[in-house]
């Protein structure tokens, strides 16, 4: 910064502000000072910065799957809206694995981030209580803790299950199966509840039935598949409502090598509306999830609590909408 100084001909507390505080000085000085960093090559030390400060712009994501197109859309759209006020993204996928979560979370914190989107695995109140209390503000992302105690932005599962199975409830569906992964995702757990309660009040017999997964994979979706169909065929259901759309690729590309008509021995449905469910050789029926919105809330509730942290946490919920496609149509058409 010295050097940049005598190049450009001004203080070295023309510099700082110029490289932090730009709206404190005059364009045509900004224009000068950084002539002179073009020339010179000159690339701050964020690093150094940063332990002099105590501060880091950046700001740490943990999404549950990043090869899920659903979270990939999200981060970028929270990246998005961060990126405008200059506070870089770093991203991290758990795998669901409550391991690598925590790695993440003391990666965060050694690195001192500014804060913490996360869509957590397991019960990690306690360790954001932790990051929370070294002044990282932390925003919990598609999933509600139930404690009220951190922001959190989400969508209303059980809505987006009831309008999934009322939908095959309608289209003559009696027998469904919800193909989804560990009850312990609170996702997976309002989903099937949802699920459950729409066949439950729709008075027609209609019955929902839990097939739990490892994961939440198109392979996952195939298997489930192959142990539905070892069933004799009246016990197999004529419809499959999936936890995601990963999964409900999978058990449509498992239903069409084995043969099964598509929607008419059996109808499927997803949730999230990833871009690949309307682009399927079969158009998959989805729940939309507005990732967009997502994304952008979730940043705008860190940055509301890294500029103020004594704000009363708000838990904002969304609503999602059913995206009826082939692989769902009724049978009367």
């Amino acid at each position: 910064m010295k050097d940049v100084a005598a190049e450009a001909g001004v203080s070295l507390g023309t510099v700082s502000n110029v490289l932090n505080r730009p709206e404190k000085v005059s364009a045509r000085t900004r224009e000068q000072v950084q002539s002179a960093i073009d020339r010179l090559g000159f690339v701050r030390n964020d690093a150094a910065r940063q332990l002099r400060s105590g501060a880091n712009q950046s700001v740490g994501m943990i999404v549950l799957d990043v090869g899920n197109p659903f979270f990939t859309d999200l981060a970028q759209s929270a990246e998005t809206r961060l990126g405008e006020l200059h506070r870089p993204l770093i991203l991290g996928s758990s795998g669901q694995d409550p391991v690598r979560e925590a790695n993440y979370l003391d990666l965060f914190e050694s690195q001192r981030v500014s804060g913490v989107l996360i869509s957590p695995v397991g019960q990690v109140q306690e360790r954001l209580r932790q990051l929370r209390r070294r002044g990282i503000a932390v925003v919990v992302v598609d999933r509600r803790l139930g404690s009220g105690e951190f922001p959190s932005v989400g969508v209303d599962d059980l809505l987006g299950a009831r309008l999934a199975v009322t939908h095959l409830v309608q289209g003559g569906r009696r027998r469904i199966a919800f193909v989804g992964g560990s009850p312990e995702l609170s996702q997976v757990r309002r989903r099937l509840a949802g699920a459950q309660a729409a066949a439950a009040e729709s008075g027609l017999d209609a019955t929902v039935e839990a097939i739990r997964t490892d994961t939440l994979d198109a392979t996952a979706g195939r298997r489930a598949v192959e142990a539905l169909l070892d069933r004799s065929p009246s016990r197999r259901p004529d419809a499959i409502f999936a936890a995601n759309d990963l999964l409900a690729l999978g058990v449509l590309q498992g239903l069409t090598l084995a043969g099964v008509a598509v929607p008419d021995e059996m109808a499927v449905v997803g949730y999230d509306d990833i871009e690949f469910a309307s682009s399927a050789a079969i158009p998959l029926t989805s729940v939309r999830q507005p990732r967009d919105a997502l994304g952008q809330v979730a940043a705008d509730l860190l940055l509301e609590h890294i500029a103020d942290p004594d704000v009363e946490p708000r838990e904002v919920i969304l609503e999602p909408e059913l995206m009826i496609r082939l692989s769902s149509t009724t049978r009367s058409g």
